[in-house]
């Protein structure tokens, strides 16, 4: 392997590779969650499917700042690099111990425990099942990273089809089969702080679009092409989400839905008996792998980026010149994420424990990204922006507050992995004062 400090990232994706690869992150498991809790906490179906063009709304509002940020200061480093350009090195190198050993090792672990939990109903290997899937189904998806950019992205492609493809079907069924779903008793949910609840987790089903600012050094055309690739990926995630919905509503009706503990599964047993559920279960599984591979690819940018500033284990700046990709990092990434599986499986349950982990440290990062897109614009008002986001300065505005409300109810409404999460970031302080500049962060 030709691993060279001199190496550099190459624009080599298009904005398909883009599209795949941000929507293969976020159409994961919670489209087959979250439905029924948002249910519980509005009043009506119009209420119910406004809370999803909301959320949409809300994420387009955030891929717009992303694309400015990105279109200018692209990098591989991501939100690294953001942070770095904003407020210093500090900053950014306490966000890339986070990222590290938080963030995105804790999304990683909890997608293939998701990966896991359904794999074990299939074929159940024991008592720690989902574990063991769940560190298997890293070790071959930071295998496939290792083996090249190529090979990961031309998976991901074929995993985001599958996946869209079978939520199509899945919608198709819904609307299509004529089922019924008994009535339901009404249980009077609903309210202004339960709307606050609802649109906790459509922003949570919504997560993972932020990880396009990884792209931005290796995406062909950059200045142009990340606000289309953006743009593009968070039209096909609200035309899915808000058809799913709608299909969950024309089976169920929101009682129904706010009875449901598995939206999907009941919907497909419903429609095709035990062999839709076993249908569904596939769906999910291939939805956690698209996920899950997506994730591993992006998520190892970010030691690449740090150890340039930061050399504190040798060799995680080299760049594959073989695999065009941060080789070194992503081995790291996946021990670490493999860690994580084992502390998730000494819990009761290994994604709930990962979800409480990250969201906290998650949503204060994301905050401090928003807030970086002001201090840019501020401190180099004559610098040539290739995007600018519309209707400055309210469309940031908005997404930082939405940001503030997200930690604050991540802190609130969390369990004691958080805790840990904030203890791990917390431990990583003494990297700043091991800090010393090497270079200007390139643009």
């Amino acid at each position: 392997m030709s691993d060279q400090p001199g190496a550099a990232p190459t624009p080599s994706l298009s904005v398909l590779h883009g599209v795949a690869i941000v929507v293969g992150i976020v159409v994961g498991i919670g489209i087959f969650k979250t439905p029924s809790l948002v249910a519980s906490s509005v009043t009506s179906e119009w209420a119910f499917i406004g809370v999803w063009l909301l959320g949409g709304l809300v994420t387009l509002i955030g891929a717009l700042c992303y694309a400015e940020l990105a279109a200018a200061h692209p990098s591989a480093g991501g939100e690294y690099h953001f942070l770095s350009r904003a407020y210093g090195r500090s900053v950014a190198v306490l966000f890339g111990w986070a990222r590290g050993t938080v963030i995105q090792t804790g999304a990683i672990a909890a997608v293939a425990f998701v990966f896991g939990d359904y794999a074990s109903e299939l074929l159940p290997l024991g008592t720690h099942s989902s574990a063991i899937y769940a560190g298997l189904a890293i070790i071959v998806f930071t295998g496939l990273n290792l083996a090249g950019t190529t090979q990961s992205t031309s998976t991901q492609v074929i995993f985001t089809f599958l996946t869209v493809g079978a939520l199509l079907a899945i919608i198709a069924a819904g609307f299509l089969s004529g089922a019924q779903a008994p009535a339901a008793a009404s249980t009077g949910s609903g309210g202004s702080n339960a709307l606050g609840m609802a649109m906790i987790f459509v922003l949570l089903t919504y997560g993972g679009w932020n990880e396009a600012a990884y792209l931005s050094a290796e995406m062909r055309d950059v200045q142009r092409n990340m606000v289309r690739m953006l743009v593009a990926a968070t039209a096909v995630l609200v035309a899915l989400y808000v058809t799913v919905n709608a299909a969950y509503l024309s089976i169920f009706g929101l009682e129904g839905l706010r009875a449901s503990k598995a939206v999907g599964a009941d919907m497909m047993r419903l429609v095709a008996g035990d062999t839709g559920a076993v249908i569904l279960g596939l769906v999910v599984i291939a939805a956690s792998l698209s996920t899950l591979n997506a994730t591993i690819f992006t998520g190892a940018r970010v030691y690449y980026a740090l150890a340039r500033d930061l050399p504190v284990i040798p060799g995680l700046a080299a760049w594959s010149e073989r695999g065009h990709n941060p080789a070194n990092a992503i081995l790291l990434q996946g021990v670490i994420a493999l860690a994580l599986v084992i502390f998730g499986a000494a819990t009761r349950n290994g994604f709930q424990s990962m979800v409480d982990y990250t969201s906290p440290v998650f949503w204060a990062f994301l905050l401090l990204v928003g807030i970086a897109l002001f201090v840019l614009r501020r401190r180099e008002p004559d610098r040539a922006l290739p995007f600018r986001v519309p209707l400055y300065p309210v469309t940031p505005a908005l997404f930082c507050l939405t940001c503030a409300y997200m930690l604050y109810s991540s802190l609130a409404y969390t369990g004691t992995g958080a805790l840990v999460g904030i203890a791990v970031v917390l431990a990583g302080l003494p990297l700043i004062l091991l800090n010393r500049p090497r270079h200007v962060p390139a643009e």
